[in-house]
C-alpha cells in the first residue's frame, strides 16, 4: 500500500519493457488512464514519464499505438531508437534498446520539483538512483 499525503507534487516515472513483461508474466493488462486518474486524486500530478525503445525500420511496431495514446493521454513520452547487433560469442541477432539513463536523468532533474515520486520498475540498477535522490528529500515508492 502507497501512502501519499494530500498535497504531495508527485513524478511517475514508468520503465515501459519493464513494466510490460511483468505484466505480460502476471498476466493482465494496465489501464494506463486509470492509473494517471488514481495518481492525480492522490495529490498534485506533475508528470508521467514513459520510458520505451522502439523500432525504427518496422513498418508496423505492436507498441507504436501504446505510445501514440499514452501521449495523446498526458504521459510524457521519452522514446529513443533501438540497436541491433550480432552476439559475438553466439552469432545470434539482438536488438538492444535500454531507457536507464534517460530515466536517471529525468528522476534527477525532477527531484527538486516534486515531494514524491512513483517509480514503475523492477530494475535494480535504479538502488543507486533511489538512495540518492531520497537523499534530496524526495519519497520514492518502486
Amino acid at each position: 500500500m502507497m501512502n501519499f499525503y494530500p498535497h504531495e507534487r508527485l513524478g511517475i516515472f514508468i520503465d515501459g519493457s519493464n513494466l510490460y513483461a511483468a505484466a505480460r508474466a502476471l498476466g493482465f493488462d494496465i489501464d494506463y488512464r486509470r492509473l494517471l486518474d488514481l495518481f492525480a486524486t492522490e495529490g498534485t500530478m506533475i508528470r508521467a514519464f514513459y520510458y520505451t525503445a522502439l523500432l525504427e525500420d518496422q513498418d508496423y511496431s505492436p507498441i507504436r499505438p501504446l505510445v501514440d495514446w499514452l501521449d495523446y493521454n498526458g504521459y510524457t513520452m521519452v522514446t529513443k531508437p533501438t540497436k541491433e547487433f550480432t552476439d559475438a560469442a553466439k552469432g545470434r541477432r539482438k536488438i538492444k534498446g535500454n531507457m536507464d539513463i534517460e530515466l536517471a536523468v529525468d528522476v534527477m532533474e525532477m527531484a527538486e520539483h516534486i515531494d514524491h515520486g512513483v517509480l514503475f520498475s523492477g530494475d535494480g540498477d535504479f538502488r543507486r538512483l533511489v538512495e540518492a535522490v531520497q537523499r534530496k528529500g524526495v519519497r520514492i515508492t518502486v
